[in-house]
């Protein structure tokens, strides 16, 4: 007969799971679940620095491992601590955006205060920079200069600039990179606030409507608004998962940053970004040019002089992801490396007139990149040294103990994040994502925490070039060689007569983690094998929105299911006619465009822009991203997350030999 004293808790845990689920999800909820996984930690770590560090027969090459081990779970284990604290509290300042709003539009306009608009590019073309460009200069606000900042240097660009009527600041170098850059037109401008918007974020006409009253408070020194995108992530583009899987920012957008700002800790993200420049002069009215994230320093530095970040969590600029895994790692590393010198720099985290809340939320950026890229490279590790080596990662553990104490913590820690997050956050995605990620990091942090300043700038690449750009033969041969390491390890220990784990209580444990480990090694092949983006406009979905559908003199009433800037999918009121090889459509906002209908599907009928005129192209920029449309990718985690991701990794070898042989068929 089965034991169950070792799975009480792992019960308790399944049952508060659907009570809470259940359950209103308030604060006093949210309270609750925190406090507990709180308490749960420090029971399961009482038992492990009391139960688990020695034993018999552990040779010195044991104690190593158990310790190294040891060191790096705790790190994990602090991390999930201060994200817990961080969910103790939230702040939604929607509804003070709301009064605020109506309060400021019953002003005459100059009372308004002026606002610049800095943008700053590098190298990005102008297929990105346009929707940037174009929509803020139909943001709605009385006394605006929208000014490009460009640090290429480009003539093209300054003849696009005066065309389109914007302002155009350059200067002979590019010391300080983006934070130079800002600072160099911080000098030649004057406006009281100034809205950072990067090359590739278009932003919703009300943007400062919405967020320009949170400056009564005079301690606001930043208003900040979350980053989201129209475009999907690597992660979402090569697992086909754009439907059903969220882009990995938002856990960090629409749930930690409203908790941080209840405890006024907040941070500048350095896009959609709205600052008070009196709260600049403070500190020598510059950007910080000592940190690569510079955004974020900016707050560690207002904030001993009085000046917090108010967060509003509204979507008011949208922007493009990262289009490749290369300019994926790029974006991370800027943020790994930023982040570590923030820790170490004499005015940074450490540094004098912080309290000690944000010291400990702001220790959390560096040490969230320190302990996850630790955890998952060790994660992947431990089993396959365990059944090559017999060197233990741990010491007197069976699998009634790994049930009885850590099992519970996991599904805990899984738990509040779900719960908290409204399903933005999925426990296997995270394990994909971080697994690939520490890959590639591991050495980019070794290599901070030892020389901190010793990098180069790098602006994430951008544009249709970046969208072509492979996969990463680097982390694709790492997870092949821990793949079949741990097949190789569960062969060897598959029979006593030729096991290398000494410790017989150990087997199932390591068995259930490497088969883990697997599925994981597999999705980041996956993910790191990558494939080349074949549609060139992204879509945002339309909600059956009313047109007219015009050709050889008829007048069709159709319903917009999705648009882009490169076509359309709309759905007829009644079966359609064979259409001619030319048509046009009539869509609100837009001046009727010619179209050429493409071959129909079960979804509706596509159809290709045809030369659209200048006229067009910038009515259709503004209509798309004006806010009231949604990008055709998954908001949160949708259905049976880990049964789809299934399907589709073991769907790739079909989609691959398709693919091919379609590219063969165009070449024969």
């Amino acid at each position: 007969m089965i034991d169950l004293y070792p799975f009480g808790p792992l019960l308790a845990i399944i049952g508060l799971a659907f009570a809470v689920t259940s359950a209103p999800h308030g604060m006093a909820t949210r309270r609750f679940v925190c406090v507990l996984t709180l308490a749960l930690s420090c029971w399961y770590l009482a038992w492990r620095l009391t139960h688990t560090l020695h034993g018999p027969h552990l040779t010195f090459a044991d104690h190593v491992f158990i310790s190294v081990f040891l060191a790096v779970e705790l790190l994990h284990f602090l991390n999930h601590g201060v994200l817990i604290l961080t969910f103790l509290r939230k702040r939604d300042n929607r509804p003070l955006a709301d009064e605020c709003e109506k309060a400021l539009r019953t002003l005459p306009h100059e009372a308004l205060p002026a606002v610049d608009i800095f943008i700053p590019t590098y190298n990005e073309p102008l297929e990105v920079l346009e929707r940037t460009i174009l929509c803020a200069k139909a943001i709605d606000w009385p006394n605006l200069n929208v000014w490009v900042l460009d640090d290429g240097r480009r003539d093209w660009l300054r003849q696009w600039s005066e065309r389109h009527q914007v302002g155009y600041l350059t200067r002979p170098d590019n010391k300080g990179a983006k934070a130079g850059n800002i600072n160099a037109a911080l000098a030649r401008t004057n406006a009281p606030f100034i809205l950072i918007l990067d090359a590739d974020f278009a932003a919703q006409p009300n943007i400062l409507w919405r967020a320009m009253g949170l400056f009564q408070d005079p301690r606001v020194g930043i208003v900040q608004m979350p980053q989201d995108f129209f475009n999907p992530d690597p992660l979402q583009h090569n697992l086909y998962a754009t439907r059903f899987i969220p882009n990995d920012q938002r856990l960090f957008f629409h749930v930690i940053q409203p908790s941080r700002d209840a405890w006024d800790a907040a941070v500048c993200c350095g896009t959609n970004a709205i600052i008070r420049r009196a709260a600049l002069d403070s500190i020598g009215g510059r950007f910080p040019t000592e940190c690569v994230m510079e955004d974020v320093f900016l707050t560690c530095r207002l904030l001993p002089h009085g000046y917090v970040t108010r967060y509003l969590d509204e979507t008011l600029a949208i922007g493009l992801a990262p289009e490749s895994l290369s300019a994926f790692i790029i974006q991370r590393a800027k943020w790994a490396q930023g982040a570590i010198q923030m820790m170490l720099l004499k005015d940074g985290i450490f540094g004098p007139g912080l309290s000690l809340i944000h010291r400990i939320l702001l220790l959390s950026l560096p040490l969230y990149w320190i302990s996850f890229t630790s955890l998952h490279c060790l994660s992947i590790a431990a089993p396959i040294i365990l059944m090559l080596t017999g060197i233990h990662p741990i010491a007197n553990v069976a699998w009634e103990d790994i049930v009885f104490y850590q099992v519970p913590v996991m599904i805990l820690f899984i738990l509040v994040t779900h719960l908290i997050s409204g399903g933005q956050n999925h426990f296997l995605l995270n394990c994909i994502l971080n697994t690939f990620l520490a890959a590639r990091l591991m050495p980019v942090v070794a290599m901070a925490l030892i020389r901190p300043f010793n990098a180069q700038f790098i602006v994430t690449p951008k544009g249709k070039d970046v969208r072509l750009s492979g996969g990463d033969r680097g982390v694709r041969l790492m997870a092949g060689v821990a793949f079949c390491l741990t097949i190789l390890g569960l062969f060897l220990n598959a029979s006593p007569d030729w096991r290398i784990v000494g410790t017989p209580e150990l087997i199932p444990v390591t068995v259930g983690w490497s088969l883990l480990n697997l599925i994981i090694l597999g999705f980041v092949m996956m993910v790191a094998e990558g494939r080349p983006t074949k549609r060139q406009h992204d879509r945002f979905a339309m909600e059956n929105e009313p047109a007219t559908l015009l050709f050889d003199g008829r007048a069709i009433p159709v319903r917009l299911v999705d648009l882009s800037q490169g076509g359309v999918l709309f759905l007829p009121d009644y079966p359609l006619p064979a259409l001619p090889a030319k048509a046009s459509l009539r869509i609100a906002d837009l001046p009727e465009v010619d179209i050429l209908p493409l071959t129909r599907r079960a979804q509706g009928q596509p159809a290709r822009f045809v030369a659209l005129s200048e006229e067009a192209h910038v009515a259709l920029i503004r209509k798309l991203f004006s806010g009231r449309y949604r990008p055709v990718i998954a908001e949160r985690a949708k259905g049976a997350v880990f049964i789809r991701l299934m399907l589709q990794l073991f769907r790739r070898r079909e989609r691959q030999q398709a693919s091919g042989e379609m590219v063969a068929g165009k070449l024969a």
